[in-house]
């Protein structure tokens, strides 16, 4: 194990090539979650966060795209972000095709729907 970990450090240091690949993931799925009305916020990095706002939804929405739809989002609530701040750390990366994201954002959009929460906004 520790000499397959030191080949992918070793590959990874060299090549740009994964990293380029993950930008353009997170490119796309922005804008897939923009269009769709989602409230993501701008991000320079490949992190995604899409806004909730209350700590019970957000859990309640991570375990919805796991239970119903086999994806795992990581909900993010207090304390690593402030009462208000509660959002889905959504993390794309290289192997994950535009079929996968279009999947995601259809799922949050159902699930946006269902449990009534279309009317949350970007946190100010």
């Amino acid at each position: 194990m520790a000499a397959g970990a030191r080949a992918t450090v070793g590959h990874l240091s060299e090549s740009d090539a994964e990293r380029a690949a993950q930008q353009q993931n997170a490119a796309i799925l922005m804008a897939m979650l923009r269009k769709a009305g989602l409230p993501v916020l701008p991000s320079r990095s490949h992190i995604l966060p899409v806004m909730v706002g209350d700590a019970h939804l957000c859990r309640r929405i991570g375990e919805e795209l796991l239970e119903r739809h086999g994806i795992y989002v990581q909900p993010i609530n207090y304390p690593t972000v402030p009462r208000g701040g509660e959002r889905l750390r959504i993390t794309p990366t290289p192997l994950h095709t535009e079929e996968h994201m279009r999947a995601l954002v259809a799922a949050l959009v159902e699930i946006r729907s269902r449990l009534g929460c279309g009317e949350i906004t970007l946190a100010a």
